[in-house]
């Protein structure tokens, strides 16, 4: 939301300075309103609720070393009750429009990577070891260390590069662009449509979308993003119902038979803190704990960074408030996943839209956690948004978080080629991580060819290693004949 609009609806509807509630959020303080807390934190979770389909896709399509598949009704359960705990957690604890719930190429690590090599019970014991070290790395204050030594403007690119990944993450959500098949023979990637042109009702629900979202941002209509969700999933339950499309995706624009459904809590628990160690070897399961925590340090520390930022939340040093508190539970959210066997839970990049609706504070957290507790019994009703709908939120804030370039001395290319590595590798990548780890190293490296390496700070010097170790796993691991 553009900060004249903010300025003039909190004058015009702050809620009541005596208020507790507004007190203990600090509502007011930050600029913010009850309303616009609460349409943010609707726009974040239907921004995000196709993890509550996707998550179970993804760990249920995949077989242990046993040949065991999860059962997908339990995995719904466990998505729903971490996302719907955590998140609440993290709003009263961290006081932040932060949303947690399991996290995307996480859990395909999980699926794909460990589970082959053990038990589920093994593999979502190795997500817990992941997620009691990063509370211990915060304990230590070496997280926070870490993120305070980033230069405060790759901050800033840390910000647009994931303003740019999610809008990508829209683009390819919606099926407006879709990856090339290998088959094409073709060193192009990516591609319009599925056919190298838009086809199908559901691509023209998404492009109503942006214009509708951006159309109203331009008007600054209030709740411009939540109303735009709303509009185009009614749209597209009218559209499903007069015409024959032959998938929306995950998400179907279906008026549901039934409202309700039991949860089924059969995995919580269902996890052995050490069976891993037998099952495979202990250097085995260091590299793969070191590859979750790798990725769900920084891919964290990226969506805290860039989503503070967006919600102007940062002090003038660029630090998060109450950051020791934000990491730890961020940690445990990694843990209670584990628990739950929904594998490692992280800090989610979709807040950004609960950002863009005006959300400054924890208390949106508590509109998205409770959705999520609902979802557990509410499953059918709350899962009709399909990504079409959803996803023009993504693109109108990735517009928002681009507009943070500004602030990038290009001039400096000590400064401005790490910036720029950092902003593009998110989105080729497809990764958080990678592009933080592009820009790390790259502005260690430029640092030391102009004779400033003694500027960098030596966690940032450390950090670097650790991803030149991360990017060259795969001959690593050969060398140590782990494969």
């Amino acid at each position: 939301m553009p900060d004249t609009q903010q300025a003039a609806e909190t004058s015009s509807a702050a809620p009541p300075a005596g208020s507790g509630v507004d007190r203990f959020f600090r509502i007011s303080e930050r600029g913010s309103t009850f309303g616009r807390e609460i349409r943010g934190g609707f726009a974040t979770f239907f921004t995000m609720a196709y993890i509550l389909v996707l998550n179970p896709i993804i760990l249920g399509s995949a077989k242990d070393k046993f040949g065991h598949q999860l059962d997908a009704g339990q995995l719904v359960t466990a998505t729903a009750l971490v996302a719907c705990v955590m998140t609440v957690i993290m709003g009263v604890g961290g006081n932040l429009p932060l949303a947690i719930a399991a996290g995307l190429g996480l859990n395909a690590v999980v699926a794909f990577q460990i589970a082959p090599l053990m038990s589920w019970a093994d593999a979502m014991g190795l997500v817990v070891i992941e997620g009691v070290l990063i509370c211990v790395l915060v304990l230590t204050g070496l997280r926070e260390a870490i993120m305070n030594a980033i230069p405060q403007q790759l901050k800033q690119a840390i910000g647009v590069g994931i303003g740019l990944f999610i809008a990508f993450i829209g683009f390819v959500d919606a099926g407006f662009v879709s990856r090339i098949p290998d088959a094409a023979n073709t060193t192009v990637p990516v591609q319009l449509g599925a056919v190298g042109r838009l086809t199908g009702w559901p691509v023209l629900v998404f492009c109503v979308g942006v214009l509708l979202t951006i159309a109203l941002l331009a008007r600054k209509v209030k709740g411009a993003i939540l109303i735009s969700i709303v509009t185009m999933t009614v749209v597209a339950i009218v559209i499903d119902a007069a015409a024959d499309i032959k998938s929306w995706g995950l998400t179907t624009p279906k008026v549901p038979d039934t409202v309700l459904a039991t949860p089924d809590f059969g995995l919580v628990g269902h996890f052995s803190l050490f069976g891993a160690f037998g099952e495979t070897g202990a250097l085995t399961v260091v590299l793969l704990v070191f590859t979750l925590i790798l990725s769900d340090f920084f891919d964290a520390m990226g969506t805290i960074v860039g989503i503070s930022a967006k919600a102007g939340l940062l002090d003038e040093n660029g630090k998060v408030p109450g950051i020791g508190r934000v990491l730890f539970i961020d940690g445990a959210a990694a843990v209670a996943g584990g628990v739950a066997s929904g594998s490692s839970n992280t800090a989610y990049i979709e807040s950004a839209a609960g950002v863009g609706e005006g959300a400054r504070t924890g208390f949106a957290n508590l509109v998205t956690g409770g959705l999520f507790g609902l979802a557990l019994f509410l499953a059918p009703l709350l899962t009709i948004v399909p990504l079409q709908a959803a996803a023009p939120a993504l693109i109108a804030v990735g517009f928002l978080m681009m507009t943070h370039v500004k602030h990038i001395d290009w001039d400096r290319y000590e400064i401005a080629i790490p910036a720029f590595l950092t902003i593009a590798a998110m989105p080729f990548t497809y990764s958080i991580t990678d592009g933080i780890g592009a820009g790390f190293l790259s502005y260690v490296v430029v640092k030391t060819v102009l004779g400033k390496a003694k500027e960098v700070h030596w966690l940032l010097w450390g950090v670097s290693a650790l991803f030149l170790l991360y990017f060259a796993i795969d001959p690593v691991e050969q060398v140590l004949g782990v494969r």
